[in-house]
């Protein structure tokens, strides 16, 4: 039995390696099931077996990179504890080395920022694990900066949440521009740069008096 979970554990995995192979070559609309269950010598009927359509694999691919992106904050969460201004640029700058360094990661977040063709069909498929990542990043910056706040570093009046969704929309737009390179700068310095200009605007005349 643990035989059988195992081989099947594996099949689901290269069904969704082959399918962001072929998405990212041919394209979402273009890439057929027998396409991808060729690439990886399976049947059509096994890739049905473990996905019901195209959507079905894309929301695997997203809680899959969700569950991954966890891990790796996670692991750095606890080497920190309570996050200062810098251990949050730190903490984006550990994602962007991370995709320099793992190929899956990169492509796959090619595919959903650059490339996935973004059809309200699809959306209203895949958006419980859309929402699902987006609300990962979105928390763990708000509550980053909330703490930051009652810490006495941001002023009071800042608006927090409106100032976590800026800075999770200005790392996408960054994000993009690195992979159709359209960002003419290094990539972590475009970062740091805008997380600081953010941050300065934010902090109190305390904070950035000791800085």
């Amino acid at each position: 039995m643990r035989r059988t979970k195992e081989d099947a554990l594996q099949t689901r995995e290269a069904i969704l390696s082959s399918a962001m192979d072929m998405f990212c070559e041919k394209g979402y609309s273009k890439t057929t099931f027998d396409e991808i269950a060729k690439r990886i010598n399976l049947t059509k009927g096994a890739v049905y077996w473990n996905f019901r359509n195209k959507p079905d694999i894309v929301a695997a691919l997203i809680n899959d990179f969700a569950e991954r992106h966890m891990v790796l904050i996670n692991e750095f969460l606890a080497q920190r504890g309570a996050l200062d201004f810098d251990d949050i640029i730190e903490m984006e700058l550990l994602i962007n080395k991370h995709i320099r360094e793992d190929e899956k990661f990169s492509k796959f977040l090619f595919f959903v920022t650059s490339q996935m063709e973004w059809s309200e069909s699809i959306i209203s498929k895949v958006r419980p694990s859309i929402e699902k990542t987006q609300n990962i990043g979105r928390k763990l910056m708000f509550e980053s900066l909330k703490s930051l706040q009652e810490r006495g570093k941001i002023r009071p009046e800042v608006d927090v949440v409106m100032i976590a969704e800026i800075l999770r929309m200005m790392y996408s737009g960054l994000l993009d521009g690195y992979f159709t390179k359209r960002l003419i700068h290094d990539f972590d310095d475009a970062v740091k740069t805008g997380f600081n200009l953010i941050f300065n605007s934010i902090k109190t005349v305390s904070e950035n008096n000791e800085n």
